[in-house]
């Protein structure tokens, strides 16, 4: 009597262990490699259990908080993406998300300098597979001109503000680096940044910046409006810097044809070498300036000397 007790106690302690792999512990069948799991930033434990059932990668979601809480001693979760590679049972998977085994490979992107922060999100969207566009325009609102172009390396499922994070960090190092420049110019951040979105827009090397540069501030001093096409660039999209007369009749705070001083904001994210070229200006009798279709620029002291550049090199 007794060792038919044991037998049906070891039977049924066995269908039971039995039970709880097939349902709660193995992974789920099939199981859906090459694949994200991802966990929201701020879930609790419970709604990161929830959160990776729905992706395919356990079972159980309340095996898994059993699991997490009660062995593992923990109620924390680490957000992000987790690669799904092979198949893992639940104690793997609630291991992988207490210590932030992600197992992603990071993506490099790499943001060219005067990029608009439209642009910037057209390229993390067409890096990272968790990109959200939107999100990342709505939450940069002001913040143009102030994110730095530079290589990046991020998880494929980086969050908006982690990359908003990460580029506003490096502008502050980039400036922490040229601040005594800075502070020798004279003049408040916000103008020398537009200014240098502008000359990051209007020359491609570092003499023709300076030179544009001085000659963009001397506008400014006299009263002379800035009359920079790469402006248009800007409010309408274009990619061209040849303008219409519609163009210059524009109705914007970022028609310097029409509006004296500096427009309202920048027109993209200079890089350092324009941020240099801003406040390091090169001083000179010039007012006007022409690049040619090869980018050689030319100067002129009238603007009778600048019809004749546009005569000769422009035609």
């Amino acid at each position: 009597m007794r060792h038919k007790i044991v037998s049906c106690f070891v039977t049924g302690c066995i269908a039971v262990f039995s039970a709880v792999y097939t349902f709660c512990i193995r992974p789920p069948t099939p199981f859906r490699t090459d694949t994200i799991a991802t966990v929201s930033r701020g879930s609790t434990l419970k709604e990161a259990a929830q959160q990776l059932k729905n992706s395919g990668a356990i079972r159980s979601p309340f095996f898994l908080e059993l699991y997490v809480h009660i062995l593992r001693r923990s109620k924390n979760v680490i957000a992000g993406g987790y690669a799904l590679n092979e198949p893992q049972n639940i104690f793997t998977i609630g291991k992988r998300i207490i210590t932030g085994d992600h197992r992603l490979q990071t993506v490099k992107v790499t943001i060219p300098e005067g990029s608009t922060i439209v642009e910037i999100a057209a390229l993390f969207s067409n890096s990272l597979v968790s990109f959200r566009g939107k999100e990342f325009i709505a939450a940069t609102e002001g913040k143009e001109g102030y994110l730095f172009p530079d290589t990046y390396f991020f998880l494929p499922t980086a969050m908006p503000e982690e990359i908003i994070a990460t580029m506003e960090e490096t502008f502050a190092q980039k400036i922490a680096s040229v601040q005594k420049n800075i502070n020798e110019f004279n003049k408040p951040l916000k103008d020398i940044i537009i200014m240098a979105s502008i000359v990051e827009k209007e020359a491609h090397e570092s003499t023709a910046r300076k030179m544009i540069a001085g000659i963009l501030w001397e506008r400014l001093k006299i009263g002379m409006p800035l009359q920079v096409d790469a402006t248009f660039l800007y409010i309408n999209g274009k990619k061209t810097y040849e303008l219409s007369l519609d163009d210059l009749a524009v109705d914007s705070p970022y028609n310097t044809y029409k509006n004296a001083g500096l427009p309202v904001g920048p027109i993209g994210n200079p890089g350092l070498d324009s941020i240099l070229a801003a406040i390091t200006p090169t001083p000179s009798p010039y007012l006007y300036y022409l690049a040619d279709k090869d980018g050689e620029t030319y100067y002129a002291k009238t603007f009778d000397e600048h019809k004749r550049n546009k005569e000769k090199y422009l035609q």
